[in-house]
């Protein structure tokens, strides 16, 4: 083998090929992303995410399903060796569009680079200013095919089976290099300071290619294409056009969206409006193009997620979060995205039973087996809020609902909302009340009686006995009675036991555990606000998980909850030994905004309006909303109430965002199905 030291005239003529293979697997980037970029168009089918470190992290391609790059990054050396920035900015540039620019700054040198996708192509294009001393590289890490290995790579472009990347920059790359990752890669080689590998193919293998940029302003364009030919035409075409040209007609895509939405609600700070948009930008970036209807949970990794190949689970479609997606989307103004969120549900239910899979690739095809009964009950409350009564949408409710009833151990569900427990929870059995009387209004416009009879005589008798079922009486946080996270057995007063998971305890009671998601019986008009035990509930877990912030009040989402990073700030890992206590669930933004509609339900606007503010200033850099944000006890360096290293931007959570402000500025929570609040809420029992 050639010694990896070759002079850079003799490796160029000879066309080396990098030595060794593979290289090292690294896992995707840290998942606290600083903005997330997309065309409107369908022509343009990749999706980009911004580091808050600085640079590009994953970007997505043919489908936001899957990456097929795992990150650009950017490289100052010296002469003797990597010079890093101290300080990374990140901005959106354009309020109206998904447009951001980073700044990077050294005492000897700055880097601006300014992001934006082409509507015609498969492209994203970087522009970038450099000023100062050093020398400076572009380092390109593709993951092709949503998998890490298996890319091969000659000159500056990359292919893995029916997948392909080229970078490409205007003026010219003065030298390139292509090389495995930790091995032969650019990250390597540039220690020194100084570019001695150029080496011109390398692969299959965790690619890693090299370009050093020899002028102040560059502009790079990396295009996507299912051949090596086509993304290399692809990303000369872009640089054809110019970045300039480009970024103009991409912002004028989401302008063009966000005309077609409400206005950001009256009294919004300015920042508060700008989340708001941003927000609504998240959601529709979220979907996939391919597969209309098709919105991810996030367009992240969170830690040992991120080792996953192919990528994860909040790469993929859950029932649960399309339903909150598609409020959002009605809530602002976008009932078409709405209306194709619950036609890719209806595309992807079960057959022949009618229920929904956990969750789906964006396609719709099955990935996990489990079985939650709330992601059953939700499409039904979906299509009714929807007003949908058409025979093809009554045939996919009829099914659903008639799961439910045929499910043997229903309303007690396999999995609740967490995922990680089976039992009765009171929240999955909300959603199941709600869907069915939501379902038996849609049966009666169809003409079936008998069904809608079933469906409601069922959804009364389940509503009659939820509070037996998870309500306790003899727990230890109160006097008076409280609903529980779940009961295993529907007897909220025995001391039944089971283990937590995610590192958590073993064997506890389960009068000991607590969550706030009780509240969807309020949010759906099964229970009034001014239920006695419902107010009782919202004291025991304001004592037991409430987080009192710099940036407001936030909410763990469960008792001894280990779905987070450790004390260290590491990150959480796949089964985790119960009893180790090694991972700790933080406070989660969502959380606050479901408080909020509660308190709207209350009557109380002005508590629900600290609730968005308390959101609002858990947003991180480019107005990204998280999953979770750090609690009293964070690791050093770390503030309460920002952002964690957990999924950025969560859909989700940009979802209850929107919805929150506009259920403030209604004074209601739009959320409530009218036909459960008119049949629940206003019976003699209830006043």
């Amino acid at each position: 083998m050639m010694p990896l030291t070759l002079p850079v005239v003799l490796t160029a003529a000879l066309g080396l090929a990098a030595p060794g293979a593979p290289g090292i697997d690294e896992q995707y980037l840290p998942a606290d992303k600083s903005g997330l970029l997309t065309s409107r168009t369908t022509e343009s089918r990749v999706w980009a995410t911004v580091q808050k470190e600085g640079g590009l992290g994953e970007i997505f391609y043919p489908t936001i399903g899957g990456p097929s790059a795992r990150a650009l990054s950017f490289v100052v050396t010296d002469g003797r060796g990597i010079s890093k920035p101290s300080k990374v900015t990140t901005e959106q540039s354009d309020p109206g569009s998904l447009s951001f620019r980073q700044t990077f700054s050294a005492r000897s040198w700055r880097l601006v680079a300014a992001y934006t996708v082409d509507p015609q192509r498969s492209t994203v294009l970087v522009d970038l200013s450099f000023s100062g001393r050093g020398k400076l590289y572009a380092v390109y890490d593709p993951a092709l095919g949503n998998s890490r290995g298996g890319d091969s790579g000659r000159g500056m472009v990359a292919t893995d089976g029916a997948v392909s990347s080229a970078v490409a920059a205007s003026p010219a790359f003065t030298a390139t290099s292509n090389g495995f990752s930790g091995v032969s890669d650019g990250l390597t080689d540039l220690r020194d300071g100084r570019m001695d590998w150029h080496y011109d193919t390398a692969g299959p293998g965790n690619l890693v290619q090299t370009g050093a940029i020899g002028h102040r302003h560059t502009t790079l364009a990396i295009g996507f294409a299912d051949s090596a030919s086509g993304a290399v035409k692809t990303a000369a075409k872009s640089l054809g056009r110019g970045f300039a040209s480009v970024s103009r007609s991409y912002a004028y895509g989401w302008k063009q969206y966000l005309s077609r939405l409400k206005n950001p609600p009256r009294g919004l700070s300015a920042t508060e409006r700008q989340l708001y948009r941003t927000s609504a930008m998240v959601l529709a970036a979220s979907e996939d193009k391919a597969n209309p209807g098709a919105y991810v949970a996030a367009p992240a990794a969170p830690w040992a997620f991120g080792t996953d190949d192919p990528s994860g689970p909040y790469h993929l479609v859950w029932s649960r979060d399309l339903y909150q997606i598609a409020l959002a989307l009605i809530a602002g103004g976008d009932r078409a995205g709405a209306n194709r969120a619950l036609d890719f549900l209806f595309r992807k239910q079960q057959k022949p039973d009618g229920s929904f899979p956990q969750n789906s690739q964006v396609d719709g095809t099955p990935v996990w087996g489990g079985l939650q009964l709330d992601e059953v009950a939700l499409p039904m409350v979906l299509a009714y809020r929807l007003g949908r009564t058409d025979a093809s949408t009554w045939s996919h409710v009829k099914r659903a609902a008639d799961f439910l009833l045929s499910y043997e151990q229903a309303p007690a569900t396999p999995q609740e909302r967490w995922e990680n427990q089976s039992g009765y929870s009171p929240n999955t059995i909300a959603t199941e009340i709600a869907g069915l009387v939501c379902a038996a209004s849609i049966a009666r416009a169809n003409g079936d009686a008998a069904s809608a009879a079933r469906y409601l005589a069922t959804a009364d008798s389940w509503r009659a006995r939820v509070k037996a079922w998870t309500v306790t009486s003899t727990g230890p946080y109160s006097s008076s009675p409280y609903f529980l996270r779940l009961t295993k057995d529907g007897d909220p007063n025995a001391g039944t036991t089971y283990n937590i998971g995610d590192s958590g305890p073993s064997n506890v009671d389960q009068r000991r555990v607590v969550d706030p998601s009780f509240l969807e019986l309020v949010r759906l008009g099964v229970l009034p606000a001014s239920d006695p035990d419902i107010r009782n509930s919202l004291r025991v877990i304001d004592a037991e998980l409430g987080v009192r912030t710099p940036n407001g009040f936030f909410w763990h989402r469960a008792s001894f909850d280990g779905f987070g990073e450790k004390a260290d700030g590491s990150q959480w890992e796949y089964n985790l030994p119960d009893d180790s206590l090694l991972t700790h669930g933080r406070a989660w933004p969502l959380l606050s905004g479901e408080r909020g509609d509660y308190e709207i339900a209350a009557g109380d606007l002005r508590a629900a309006r600290t609730r968005l503010t308390a959101m609002a200033r858990a947003a991180g850099p480019g107005h990204m909303l998280p999953e979770q944000v750090w609690d009293q006890n964070p690791p050093p360096g770390r503030t309460p109430g920002t952002p964690t290293y957990s999924a950025t931007p969560l859909t989700w959570s940009h979802a209850q965002y929107i919805r929150l402000a506009q259920n403030l500025a209604a004074g209601r929570v739009l959320d409530t199905p009218d036909v459960v609040a008119d049949r629940y809420l206003s019976r003699p029992d209830d006043k």
